[in-house]
């Protein structure tokens, strides 16, 4: 081939010969979109692509813009390529990118997770000789356990907390996350959100998801309203005057992140769960296993020590810089607004 079917550049990855742009982070004409979390679905491109499921969301979250959807698996010519849209079980509608030039594939997975968690459309590898792929928790030692342990856990957990008079608050971003918790609990009291999670979670149930019935915390609705409920809000609402209005409480955080004790400590939690809408450890290397691909590329992560042992098991691999991740590396800062606003900034907690 004259040039590489995709390119890195200062705006994102490139493909020349569709004349077109996979999660672009500076404006360009016509941009391919992954998923709608903000680190990858932004404000100021001409056109966007994205599947019929992610458009409901990122028109919300983007507001005015000329986006059209595509359904997964459909192949769409654009200029010299062939493109389409495939599950990355990351969060409800998101997709991996496949790119077909003359029988050369390549894949963008976005962000991903191998474990099918029941809401979002389930991963699914695709064949390619080039995958550019994250590797958020790119180390051994992030390891996730199965989904039912942690639904478990939570169970358990607000049920104490309902049995001492305190209400439960889970902090958990607001696109996928909460809504994959949401599934996971008990018929156990009210699930009580934050208007930030709420209008999300309100859009998604519209889609047709399978959502469990939720109330949006608003003047009135506190304690004494709603004994022994639980509360599902971001990250930067917990110590708030927001949170204090349930009295006695008690709040866990839920991210992969949440492996780390030193981010606990950091965080003042006692209780932090373990679950991640990002592959683990071994969730990376059965997912770039199953594509086949020769060369790697890793983005957004532990990209040394990956690409490292990427090299080590015989792949050519190599690392892509880009402005992915959001504040992935340091869950002390706030990924959503503090009150109750209805809104939040989109960037991934994992």
């Amino acid at each position: 081939m004259s040039s590489e079917l995709l390119s890195f550049s200062e705006r994102g990855i490139y493909c020349a010969d569709g004349g077109f742009y996979i999660d672009p982070w500076r404006p360009v004409d016509r941009a391919l979109i992954t998923h709608g979390h903000s680190d990858h679905a932004r404000w100021g491109h001409g056109h966007y692509l994205c599947t019929h499921a992610a458009l409901p969301v990122m028109r919300h979250r983007l507001g005015d813009i000329h986006a059209e959807g595509i359904a997964y698996g459909e192949t769409r010519q654009v200029g010299g390529v062939k493109v389409s849209f495939h599950p990355a079980g990351h969060v409800p509608g998101s997709a991996q990118i496949r790119v077909e030039r003359g029988g050369e594939v390549w894949v963008v997975s976005g962000d991903y997770k191998v474990e099918d968690d029941g809401l979002s459309e389930a991963f699914v590898p695709v064949p390619c000789h080039t995958f550019i792929t994250e590797c958020t928790f790119g180390l051994p030692l992030f390891r996730w356990q199965p989904q039912h342990v942690i639904a478990d856990q939570l169970a358990a957990w607000w049920q104490a907390n309902a049995a001492q008079g305190r209400v439960s608050i889970l902090a958990a971003y607001g696109l996928g996350k909460a809504q994959r918790l949401m599934t996971l609990l008990p018929d156990a009291g009210p699930i009580l959100t934050h208007g930030a999670v709420e209008e999300t979670t309100r859009i998604l149930r519209d889609q047709g998801y399978p959502l469990p019935a939720t109330l949006r915390v608003t003047p009135g609705i506190d304690a004494k309203s709603h004994p022994g409920a639980l509360v599902i809000a971001p990250p930067s609402a917990l110590g708030t005057s927001w949170a204090r209005r349930f009295g006695p409480t008690a709040e866990a955080f839920a991210s992969g992140w949440m492996a780390l004790r030193g981010i606990r400590r950091r965080r003042g939690l006692g209780t932090g769960f373990v679950i991640s809408d990002h592959a683990d450890w071994p969730g990376l290397n059965t997912a770039i296993r199953a594509t086949g691909a020769e060369r790697v590329f890793v983005t957004h992560g532990y990209t040394t020590p990956f690409r490292r042992w990427l090299e080590e098991q015989g792949y050519e691999a190599g690392i892509v810089q880009t402005e992915f991740g959001g504040d992935e590396a340091d869950t002390d800062t706030a990924t959503d607004t503090g009150p109750d606003t209805g809104s939040d900034t989109g960037a991934d907690t994992a």
